[in-house]
C-alpha cells in the first residue's frame, strides 16, 4: 500500500513542481529583455520578498540603488516592481512620461477593506474619467472654502492660536509636541470637510486620533507588503480582521461623521464645508450612471484628506520643533526674522512670507530633511516607457524613491544634514530647488500641497513668535533620527517650551 501511494504521489509531485517553476518562469519573462533594468536575482515563487527589510523599505531601497544604479527591478512574489532613483530619472518618469506613468496598481489590502473599483477617491483611483472629475472637485471646493483666500488663513491663524494656548498651558514643562500638534492640523482638515472644530479635551477627538495613528500603523511595513504581494493570504478567515481592525474602525468613524453632517444638510442653502457640496454633485447627477459622485466616493475622498491631509503636516510640525531644539542658532534667526518682519504682537499671515526668505528656508528644509514620504504609493505603466535605455513594458508597477531625490548627493551640499543654506541664494534670497519635490510632481502631486504650505508657516512661525523651545533640563540631546514607520516621524522627543517676552 505505501509503494502504491508512493508511486501515484511522486507524478504529481513532480509536475507540481515544474507547474511552480513554469508560473515561476512565465512572470520572471521581462528579465530576459537585454533592456529590463538590472535588480537581485528573485526566489522561485517568493521573488525578492525575502531579501528587502520590509519593515524599513526605504533603506532596503537605498542600499539596493548603491548597488544597482537609478533604475532597479525587484520581483515582490508574482509582481515586477521597478524602482526610480534620482532627480533626472524621477523628473524623466513624473513629468516627462507623466501621462504614461499616472495610473495606480490594484492594491489588495484595499480592496479587501471594501474600496469599491469606481469608487476610490482621489488618492487610490486609477487614472481616468472618474479620478479626473474627483480631483477637479476637490482642488475647486478646497478653493472655494479658502485655499489661497483670506478666509481659511484667518480659520488658520485661529487655530494657531488654540495651539499656542495648549503650548502656553505645558510652559516650563517637559512634554511631547506630537499630540497637541495632531489636534491643531485636525481641525483644520475638519473645518474644511464638515465646518467644525474640536476641543482638544474632547474625548472623540482624542479617540479618533488614536484610531487614526493605528491605521497608518497597519498599512506600512512587513504585513501589508506580504499580503499585496501574496493577496491569497487575504482569504485566511479572520487574519485580515485582526490585521485592520484600525482602518475599520476609522472608516465607521469617519461614516459616523458624515451621517451627522447628511442629517443637517439642506440642500437649497449655499455649501457649509466640502461634503455639502459633494453631497450636492451627488443629487446633480441622480441617475447618470457616468458620474463618479455617489456615496462611496464621499467617502473615499474624506478619508483621502483627513489620512492625508492631516498626519503629513503634523509630523512636518514635529520635525521642525524637533530640528529648533537641535539648532538653537536656526531658532533665533528665524525669531530674529519674525520680531523684525512681524514684531511680537501683530499675528503672522501669508503675505509675510515673500518677506522672510530665512524662514521660508527653514521650512523648506526640515520638509527636505524630514523626508516623511521617501517612497510614492505605487503606480503603474499604462505603455511602455525608456528610461535611462532602460525599457520599462507596460503594466509594470514602479515607485518613486522621493528620498533619493530630496539626499540626492549630486544635488545637495550637505544633504544628510539640515543645513537651510540649501534653499538660499549667496544675497540670502530664498530659492526653491527642482530636486524639492516632498509633495512628488506631475498628475499625480499632492493635492492638498498649498493647504499644507499654508499650515506649515502659520503653525510655525506663531510658535516661535510666542515661544523659545529648547532640549529640558537635565535629559539627553534627543537624535534626528526618524522612525521606519509611514509617514517617518523623528525618533520621541520631548521638549520645553519658554513664553519668550517681549522685546526678545
Amino acid at each position: 500500500m505505501g509503494l502504491l501511494t508512493a508511486t501515484v504521489l511522486w507524478p504529481v509531485a513532480i509536475f507540481t513542481v515544474i507547474f511552480i517553476l513554469l508560473v515561476d518562469l512565465m512572470y520572471r519573462r521581462q528579465r530576459w529583455n537585454s533592456r529590463y533594468p538590472p535588480g537581485p536575482v528573485p526566489w522561485p515563487l517568493l521573488g525578492n520578498l525575502l531579501q528587502v527589510d520590509l519593515d524599513n523599505m526605504p533603506y532596503s531601497l537605498y542600499k539596493l540603488h548603491k548597488r544597482y544604479g537609478d533604475v532597479f527591478s525587484l520581483q515582490m512574489a508574482s509582481k515586477p516592481m521597478v524602482v526610480i532613483n534620482g532627480l533626472k530619472s524621477v523628473q524623466k518618469v513624473l513629468v516627462t512620461c507623466g501621462e504614461d506613468t499616472a495610473d495606480r496598481p490594484a492594491v489588495p489590502i484595499f480592496e479587501y477593506l471594501g474600496v469599491k473599483p469606481g469608487s476610490q477617491g482621489v488618492v487610490l483611483a486609477p487614472y481616468g474619467p472618474e479620478w479626473r472629475e474627483q480631483r477637479r472637485f476637490s482642488v475647486s471646493t478646497l478653493r472655494n472654502f479658502g485655499l489661497g483666500k483670506k478666509s481659511l488663513e484667518q480659520w488658520v491663524t485661529k487655530e494657531a492660536d488654540h495651539l499656542c494656548d495648549a503650548f502656553t498651558a505645558q510652559a516650563g514643562r517637559s512634554i511631547n509636541p506630537n499630540t497637541m500638534l495632531n489636534k491643531a492640523v485636525c481641525n483644520v482638515i475638519a473645518s474644511l470637510i464638515f465646518a467644525r472644530r474640536f476641543e482638544y479635551e474632547d474625548p472623540y477627538l482624542i479617540r479618533m486620533l488614536t484610531v487614526l495613528e493605528e491605521s497608518f500603523t497597519e498599512i506600512s511595513g512587513f504585513m501589508p507588503e506580504v499580503l499585496n504581494a501574496l493577496p491569497i493570504i487575504l482569504r485566511i478567515p479572520g487574519l485580515a480582521d485582526k490585521v485592520f481592525q484600525g482602518q475599520k474602525t476609522f472608516m465607521a468613524i469617519v461614516d459616523n461623521l458624515l451621517t451627522e453632517n447628511k442629517t443637517t444638510w439642506e440642500s437649497a442653502q449655499p455649501p457649509r464645508n466640502l461634503t455639502d457640496a459633494f453631497l450636492a454633485e451627488i443629487e446633480k447627477a441622480n441617475g447618470n450612471p457616468e458620474s463618479s459622485f455617489n456615496d462611496e466616493n464621499l467617502r473615499m475622498v474624506v478619508l483621502d484628506l483627513f489620512s492625508a491631509g492631516m498626519v503629513t503636516t503634523s509630523t512636518t510640525l514635529s520635525w521642525a520643533l524637533l530640528l529648533m531644539i537641535l539648532h538653537p542658532d536656526v531658532q533665533r534667526r528665524v525669531q530674529q526674522e519674525i520680531d523684525e518682519v512681524i514684531g511680537q504682537v501683530r499675528r503672522p499671515e501669508m503675505a509675510d512670507q515673500a518677506r522672510m526668505p530665512y524662514t521660508n528656508a527653514v521650512i523648506h528644509e526640515v520638509q527636505r530633511f524630514g523626508d516623511i514620504a521617501p517612497l510614492s504609493l505605487p503606480r503603474i505603466t499604462s505603455r511602455d516607457i525608456e528610461v535611462q535605455d532602460f525599457l520599462i513594458p507596460k503594466g509594470t508597477t514602479f515607485i518613486i524613491n522621493l528620498s533619493s531625490v530630496l539626499k540626492d548627493e549630486t544635488v545637495w551640499e550637505k544633504p544628510l544634514r539640515f543645513h537651510p543654506e540649501h534653499f538660499l541664494d549667496a544675497q540670502g534670497h530664498f530659492v526653491k530647488h527642482e530636486a524639492f519635490m516632498p509633495f512628488s510632481a506631475g498628475r499625480r502631486a499632492c493635492l492638498g500641497e498649498p493647504l499644507a504650505r499654508m499650515e506649515l508657516f502659520l503653525f510655525f512661525t506663531c510658535l516661535l513668535q510666542r515661544f523659545s523651545f529648547s532640549v529640558p533640563a537635565g535629559q539627553p540631546r534627543p537624535s534626528d533620527s526618524g522612525t521606519s514607520a509611514f509617514p517617518v516621524a523623528p525618533s520621541p522627543y520631548q521638549l520645553c517650551a519658554v513664553m519668550r517676552e517681549q522685546g526678545h
